[in-house]
């Protein structure tokens, strides 16, 4: 049976760190409570004393505790040459009342001597002195061994005199500190071990446990964790989705499940690793990052399947092309769509968009010969599923025609010379609905707004639904910028009813013309959605 090992989330304050990261009081509330709810066993919350936003923290954790999770306040030792009980910094971390304290000190002599300018000895004293008085009040401390690794490899006599100084004043935990990121796994290894042997104490259960603090700026973060848990720690501090300084930190969202799951220590239970992406999620929209897709374990495509090949056999067993099943960290199995795919492609969105389709049926060869067709051409159906959709349906004549185009013109009065760009587009679109005519005109802010009105304008007088419709997103791409002018041009429209979004594409040397394809098929796929699609018509006078 492994042990247990103990994660510590440092999110809410290394985490924060990160260049473009800042966490309002509210947005530290929430990723605390999650990660209470997932099970984390600590939370460090930030720096009481070094900004009003951290007091307020732990105030309001104070009012309305977590449930599970130790709050963890987060300091450094006293300064030199004073007195811990009149080091103010420290009587900050005593008002946030939380059990448990993590207090950092020097470990590389470099850094005594130039970052803090004073003596190895004085240093020793701070660290011993600073636990020591956090103790003698009532707390637990947790201390972190900043630059343990640089100073082993610089120093090792006297980067082990500073866990000793540790040990003697009363830490509970010794955590080692890859503070510039600059360690590689087979190093982590070799001083650990160092360690062991230099204070052989450490093998006794009622001395400190060691604990691991890797940075990611040699992309080692999470092989340094795992390196450093074989090699006998009990501790891991990282941050959701490896946000920190620099480079930032060890992912707990890749971390954790190779640990649990590969590895088979016990680090969450079940149910609660299975919150992992939603956390991940989550964090990453508080913070507002995108959240990065091709994450490990918790990304949108860490179970997403392209080629036909793949998709095939994914569909006989999942064990194929997946190294665990999707739902044990709350991700889920994609299959996408694109000149790549193979019939099991077709098949499987045939079965997503509840259409009958067997492998055998001439239409299944049909729609994957225009599937690669209209890729080469450029269009780009992983990213328009709502214009697959269409595709496929038209081949299995399940496309019933709403309307047809009689024509469409636009015009933008642009003038230079008075610097009046803000001059609005005016499109006139035909269209006829169940052989009812109608002539709309619309203005817009562009030419493609301005048609998108004019459509809506047109075809809400048959089918009032459409008044719901938004047209949400508007992005366009040249396929060849060699081409000038003449390049063909994708555009990818996204819709929403208020309640689904859903992407159309439209490709075209002509950017008027791909936008219009887009936002035709965006307004007939959100049509397709509702329960009724018939016009309603009424006589036009």
């Amino acid at each position: 049976m492994k042990p247990k090992l103990w994660l510590y989330d440092t999110t809410l304050r290394d985490g924060s760190q990160a260049e473009g990261i800042s966490l309002s009081l509210n947005d530290k509330l929430k990723i605390a409570r999650q990660l209470d709810a997932m099970g984390i066993p600590f939370i460090e919350g930030g720096w009481p004393g070094a900004n009003p936003k951290d007091v307020q923290f732990f105030w309001k954790l104070q009012e309305q505790p977590l449930k599970q999770a130790e709050v963890v306040a987060f300091c450094a030792t006293r300064r030199p040459h004073k007195l811990a009980a009149e080091d103010p910094m420290l009587q900050g971390i005593l008002a946030a009342k939380t059990r448990w304290v993590t207090i950092f000190g020097k470990s590389w002599d470099l850094h005594v001597t130039e970052s803090l300018k004073t003596s190895l000895e004085e240093n020793l004293a701070m660290i011993q002195d600073s636990i020591a008085y956090l103790c003698s009040q009532g707390r637990q401390v947790i201390y972190d061994a900043e630059h343990w690794f640089d100073g082993y490899k610089h120093n090792p006599h006297y980067a082990i005199k500073t866990l000793q100084s540790a040990i003697a004043a009363g830490a509970s935990w010794l955590v080692l500190c890859d503070t510039n990121g600059g360690t590689l796994p087979h190093e982590i290894t070799e001083i650990i071990e160092g360690i062991y042997t230099a204070i052989p104490e450490l093998n006794h259960p009622d001395y400190p446990h060691l604990g691991i603090h890797p940075h990611n700026d040699s992309g080692t973060a999470v092989a340094n964790a795992i390196a450093a848990v074989r090699s006998g720690v009990t501790m891991v501090q990282g941050t959701i989705n490896g946000y920190g300084e620099r480079c930032g930190n060890a992912d707990l969202c890749t971390l954790i499940p190779n640990l649990q799951i590969k590895l088979g220590y016990d680090c969450l239970e079940q149910s609660q690793l299975a919150q992992l992406t939603q956390t991940s999620r989550l964090v990453s929209e508080t913070v507002n990052f995108a959240p990065e897709e091709r994450s490990p374990f918790v990304g949108r495509s860490a179970f997403t399947h392209k080629a036909g090949i793949h998709v095939s056999a994914v569909c006989k067993n999942p064990l194929t092309y997946e190294h665990i099943v999707p739902e044990a960290v709350g991700n889920q199995r994609q299959i996408v769509i694109s000149e790549q795919s193979g019939i099991s492609n077709i098949l499987h969105y045939a079965h997503k968009f509840g259409l009958t389709l067997e492998k055998h049926d001439p239409d299944c060869r049909e729609i994957l010969s225009q599937l690669k067709n209209l890729e080469h051409q450029g269009y780009q159906f992983e990213a328009a599923e709502a214009s697959f959709e269409l595709m496929m349906r038209s081949i299995l004549k399940q496309r019933p025609p709403l309307f047809q185009l009689q024509g469409f013109q636009v015009h933008c009065n642009i003038c230079p010379e008075s610097h009046d760009f803000s001059s609005k587009a005016l499109a006139t679109i035909k269209v006829t609905v169940d052989q009812q005519y109608l002539l709309e005109v619309a203005e817009g802010n562009g030419p493609v707004s301005a048609l998108d009105r004019a459509l809506r304008q047109a075809l809400t007088k048959f089918y009032p639904q459409i008044a719901q419709f938004r047209l949400t997103d508007y992005k366009v791409r040249i396929l060849d910028g060699t081409m000038g002018t003449a390049a063909q041009i994708r555009v990818l429209v996204e819709s929403s009813n208020g309640q689904e979004r859903w992407t159309t594409i439209g490709v075209s040397s002509n950017i008027l013309d791909a936008s219009y394809q887009a936002v035709v098929e965006g307004i007939e796929y959100g049509l397709l959605l509702q329960s009724a699609i018939k016009p309603q018509i009424t006589p036009i006078t």
